[in-house]
């Protein structure tokens, strides 16, 4: 896959959507550079992909995973200075709503090519040997004209006792997920007309052989204007970073999470892109492992508000690192 600079990244987007080329697109955080390319130019050894309706994997991986993930959990004071940082920023009125994301070490040594073959999820990328991605959660979908958006917010062990009203009378959820579903009408309404929210709070079980968690998402949806495929990158851009891992109001808050995190999200939290000719599907890239100098990292996060309380949300990071194989 070749890599591009952002904005001419997109502008190749929209140039392989006029022509009706189907292409694989992946965005870091950031947007700072797209690697982009045509389905029939990508080789499954660099980049193996598989969304929904179309993949190039041949799930082929013979390496047994760990049971478990052994790792390292994120410094609690680490946690507690970022942590009461945003709840600062919040307070002051400066964010309502912002996503904080770690990186955690993994002990374990780990192959990322079983790993995407022996996962089950939504939505999964393996780019060569640098990252591994697992996801269950939809960016934007254009299908028939009609685009969109599923914002996922909200997480509960699906153990617990009355797990599913616990979760969908979360005071602290509720108010975090209206925040999320207006941030991403706004967002939709960029790129579609007649933009309307279909179904607020729906639940998904997400299964792992560590444990079962449920999470709440909302669908979106607007209609696209004719021949929208010629503007498919400038559409993306206008949309990125996705809301939901970044927060609101979003560059504001994307000021305070590069003042706070301490470390590079890189591809984390991006968005990875499938057009086939006629349609987009589209994830983001959470739920991902990264192999840097023959290590291996998770990399997970979750929303903060003002009712946000610590040691919660310290639970609510450690309990989102886990590979969903059944």
């Amino acid at each position: 896959m070749k890599a591009w600079q952002g904005k001419a990244g997109f502008k190749e987007m929209n140039r392989l959507g006029k022509g009706k080329q189907a292409f694989l697109a992946i965005i870091p955080f950031d947007k700072s550079e797209v690697l982009l390319s045509k389905l029939e130019n990508i080789s499954r050894h660099d980049c193996e992909y598989a969304f929904p309706a179309l993949t190039n994997s041949e799930f082929s991986g013979t390496s047994k995973l760990p049971e478990q993930l052994s790792f390292t959990p994120p410094d609690k004071q680490a946690f507690h200075k970022a942590f009461q940082l945003i709840k600062q920023h919040i307070n002051q009125g400066n964010s309502y709503l912002c996503n904080l994301s770690f990186e955690i070490p993994l002990n374990n040594p780990l192959d990322l090519a079983a790993i995407f073959c022996q996962s089950h999820a939504k939505y999964k990328l393996r780019f060569k040997d640098e990252f591994v991605c697992f996801s269950p959660e939809i960016f934007v979908r254009i299908k028939d004209d009609i685009a969109s958006t599923y914002p996922m917010k909200g997480t509960i062990d699906a153990t617990l006792k009355d797990a599913k009203n616990m979760l969908l009378k979360d005071e602290k959820e509720i108010a975090e997920h209206y925040t999320i579903t207006d941030l991403l009408r706004n967002d939709l309404s960029h790129i579609a007309e007649q933009v309307r929210v279909d179904d607020f709070r729906y639940i998904d079980e997400i299964k792992s052989s560590q444990q079962n968690i449920l999470q709440t998402s909302t669908k979106i949806s607007g209609i696209c204007k004719e021949n929208w495929q010629s503007e498919i990158g400038d559409m993306l851009d206008k949309m990125l970073p996705a809301g939901s891992i970044s927060g609101a109001p979003k560059q504001k808050t994307i000021e305070i999470i590069n003042q706070t995190e301490t470390h590079h999200r890189g591809f984390y939290t991006g968005v990875a892109c499938l057009f086939d000719g006629y349609n987009l599907d589209s994830f983001v890239m959470i739920r991902m492992i990264v192999k840097r100098e023959g290590k291996f990292y998770y990399k997970t996060g979750g929303g903060i508000t003002s009712m946000s309380e610590e040691y919660k949300e310290y639970q609510e990071l450690i309990q989102k690192i886990y590979v969903p194989i059944s």
